[in-house]
């Protein structure tokens, strides 16, 4: 999606500002790409013009009108202009009806593939971002930034933004020329307008705070949803039904409860509001019969302010309510704004990386302020496996995962074949890496795609061969559709050693120079794992592999092992190197091994 060049961080800052003067339509056009702005003032324009034409059919009545009263004032029926208006106001009918049409095809059709472009880009955006984004964000509020907020935006683009924007160039316009037509009757007709924005404008702050309230109810009660949902196996097992029940339970009334808020306070504030601003019709109305009883004004010119008067107010009353709806689209813009002023890992995409040795050179890194990795250096061979391993917690996950660059180092560097990853854009790093985590993660389709998402380009023969590899035969040939068989969300229907050696057949078709396993065969049953191994092996045969292992008896035959205790390296070698040293590697294996003989 093609954007402004102006939609960079400072610019969104003075776009989202506190400044409340500038139109709506200048405070979001840097949000939208160039097309979406053109179209956005094509629909203003598009308003604009059903607003005039519409008042076409009402100067004729009043016109035709006139005409009928004229015998009373002692002149003469002109029909042909009785004919006139007639046929003036038939062409305004149809007008209006093209006029709609083409109001509809450039506010709301353009709209909807506008919003649609976003939300397709911010999910790009998403896929940019570092890991440590999403441990500082709620997932289910990036849910509702995606959905929710994007469809404010929607509202407003189809709806919201238009409407007002053409209404208030509509009626400055109509009022401007009434008060030049006859000042009296013009600021009577509109005396109440600018004293209704007034008000609008100081119940703000109230209407906003309501809003920030409902969509922390709802942030909550999605949270409480999906926690209750996704832990349903352990509430069963465990009666928790009542307690977590009543949590929910309470969430969803916080979210009734918000709601009710919301609705009272801008409820009473716009009707408040939109009856006071209606006085002005009355007011018109009786300076109108005041002057016209005086002799100071004709009772053509009554009539003309009588009509605008009885159209005027439907559109200001609506426009009033616009002011409020837009008061609840700012914040969703801001937060819109603040995923899109995210900065993203980025990096070249030309680089070629000959070279596959890994360094670390006095690396560091945290979470938030939490130290997780303290000043390693650190050499995997190329062509070599090297284990990492550990207590809990020692930082064996976040090493691979630096290796891989989910996330940035705090300070120091990666080095991969002589290049810094930090100058390498991660989706080109990760052409170079494999990986079988421990945490599986499948999608609710086939068995077939999900190994394919390997290797894109993949043929069939190589998918089935790398499935074979990974002993996916065997359990894949007992569902109904085979390889074509939907699996469920997150892999429901599978068992967690199906799950991961699907998981495994995917890093098998990938082939790529550098793998990372973690714990890989840690949810297979017995029988399975000698046969996942054998798979294993294929896939790291000369390639350079970190392991991360909990059961040190499976990397007892790696060419280096590093030991990790609280984010530095405590020891490293081999495994009777460190056997001999007699140091927290020993002392760890020699636990597991006794726990080996623990029986019921």
């Amino acid at each position: 999606m093609s954007h402004n060049k102006n939609n960079s961080a400072d610019e969104f800052g003075d776009l989202f500002g506190s400044d409340e003067s500038g139109l709506m339509v200048f405070r979001i056009k840097n949000y939208l790409s160039e097309k979406g702005y053109r179209d956005l003032k094509k629909a203003i324009v598009a308003v604009v013009l059903t607003n005039f034409v519409l008042f076409i059919p009402a100067i004729s009545v009043s016109v035709f009108v006139y005409e009928l009263l004229k015998p009373f004032t002692g002149l003469s029926i002109d029909e042909e202009m009785l004919w006139i208006s007639f046929g003036i106001a038939l062409a305004g009918l149809i007008l209006t009806a093209v006029a709609y049409a083409n109001e509809y095809n450039k506010c709301y059709v353009s709209a909807y593939t506008e919003v649609g472009n976003v939300r397709t880009e911010l999910a790009e955006r998403l896929r940019k971002l570092p890991l440590s984004f999403f441990n500082r964000k709620d997932l289910t509020d990036l849910t509702t930034m995606i959905m929710a907020d994007c469809t404010r935006m929607e509202t407003a683009l189809s709806h919201l933004v238009p409407q007002l924007a053409g209404q208030i160039i509509s009626i400055t316009v109509i009022m401007i020329m009434l008060i030049a037509y006859d000042w009296r009757m013009g600021i009577a007709t509109f005396i109440t307008f600018p004293i209704a924005l007034f008000l609008i404008y100081l119940s703000k702050n109230l209407q906003t705070k309501y809003d920030k309230k409902l969509h922390k109810s709802k942030l909550g009660a999605a949270d409480k949803t999906q926690e209750y949902l996704e832990g349903m196996k352990v509430i069963k097992a465990f009666k928790l039904g009542g307690n977590k029940f009543a949590a929910l339970e309470q969430s969803l009334k916080n979210l009734m409860r918000s709601s009710f808020m919301l609705e009272l306070v801008v409820g009473i504030v716009t009707v408040s509001i939109s009856l006071f601003l209606q006085m002005g019709l009355p007011l018109t109305v009786l300076v109108g019969v005041y002057l016209f009883l005086g002799g100071t004004l004709e009772i053509f010119t009554l009539m003309i302010f009588l009509i605008v008067a009885s159209r005027i107010y439907g559109p200001l009353t609506t426009m009033l309510t616009m002011i409020s709806e837009y008061f609840f689209l700012e914040p969703s813009l801001k937060r819109l704004a603040a995923l899109r002023n995210e900065p993203l890992m980025d990096g070249s995409k030309s680089v070629q990386i000959q070279k596959y040795d890994i360094q670390f050179q006095n690396v560091a890194f945290s979470y938030n302020k939490e130290n997780a990795i303290k000043g390693i250096t650190l050499t995997i061979p190329e062509g070599k496996v090297t284990a990492l391993v550990g207590p809990s917690g020692s930082g064996k996950s976040t090493v691979s995962k630096l290796i891989a660059r989910f996330w940035d180092t705090s300070s120091g560097r990666i080095m991969l074949g002589g290049i810094d990853i930090k100058t390498v854009d991660p989706e080109h790093l990760m052409e170079y890496m494999s990986f079988v985590f421990q945490d599986v993660v499948l999608f609710d389709d086939t068995v077939f795609n999900n190994i394919k998402l390997g290797r894109h380009d993949a043929t069939d023969e190589e998918v089935y061969a790398a499935a074979k590899a990974a002993r996916c035969d065997s359990f894949v040939g007992k569902m109904p559709g085979g390889y074509q068989t939907v699996i469920g969300e997150n892999g429901s229907r599978l068992s967690g050693g199906e799950r991961q050696r699907i998981s495994i057949a995917r890093a098998l078709l990938k082939n790529a120079p550098v793998v990372l396993l973690d714990e890989a065969t840690a949810s297979l049953d017995p029988e399975n794992e000698g046969e996942v191994q054998k798979a294993l092996s294929e896939l790291i045969s000369s390639k350079t592999v970190v392991v991360i292992a909990h059961r040190l008896r499976t990397v007892t035959g790696a060419d280096k092992i590093v030991v990790l205790n609280d984010g530095k390296i405590a020891e490293e070698g081999t495994h009777d190197e460190l056997i001999q040293k007699d140091g927290l590697y020993a002392g760890m294996y020699n636990t597991q091994k006794k726990s080996m003989d623990w029986s019921i």
